[in-house]
């Protein structure tokens, strides 16, 4: 799915909102500049947040031990390929549920996106997960009085224009499987690599 098309859907509000869409063309290695480490947190978490690290293990460990790149399955699918961030580390791979970005509600309990990154071999490794939601989705729910947060850590705004061309979102990783120097909900962590990534690696 192009840039194009994810902006389309963004705008008319249905569920294939992601950035992280490309289907039906071979997935590279993306850059993406947008915060650094000006945006890190404190290394160590507190309590609280820690609190928040053993929700998002529960909701995930059920992934551990996938290695393969055609991913977890349940509706998760790979887009756009790794997503690397030069100075500040990478994100890795993104595989997206996109009923899930559609629901428009952030749930710890249901991330829109399990993170992994790729590994010796053509595989895969977990290493956390990425909650998201449009701003304009959020901020449409009469309920919504503030930015959407989880156990009390607040999410990034991804405001526009962007490098993807799309509306603001907002997105919270928590490195939960992986450790991350610059902090536990980072966008980027500079332990995690695109480099073992080979986009024709067959599922």
């Amino acid at each position: 799915m192009q840039v194009r098309r994810l902006t389309t859907l963004f705008v008319h509000g249905f569920a294939a909102v992601l950035l992280f869409t490309n289907l039906g063309a071979p997935a590279f290695a993306q850059d993406h500049d947008h915060g650094g480490p000006a945006d890190s947190a404190s290394a160590k978490p507190s309590p609280q947040q820690n609190e928040l690290v053993q929700a998002v293990r529960a909701a995930t460990a059920r992934f551990k031990n996938v290695t393969s790149v055609s991913g977890p399955g349940e509706g998760y699918e790979l887009s756009f390929g790794c997503v690397s961030g030069g100075e500040f580390g990478a994100m890795g791979l993104h595989y997206v549920n996109m009923g899930l970005v559609g629901d428009k509600e952030i749930d710890v309990n249901q991330p829109e996106i399990i993170l992994f990154e790729p590994t010796a071999g053509g595989g895969i490794r977990i290493t956390g997960a990425d909650f998201l939601v449009t701003k304009e989705d959020w901020e449409s729910n009469p309920k919504h009085t503030g930015p959407p947060e989880l156990n009390g850590q607040l999410f990034h705004l991804f405001d526009s224009p962007n490098r993807f061309g799309l509306p603001p979102f907002y997105t919270l990783h928590v490195w939960a499987w992986k450790d991350n120097p610059n902090g536990t909900f980072t966008n980027w962590n500079p332990s995690v690599s695109c480099d073992a990534f080979n986009p024709q690696t067959p599922n």
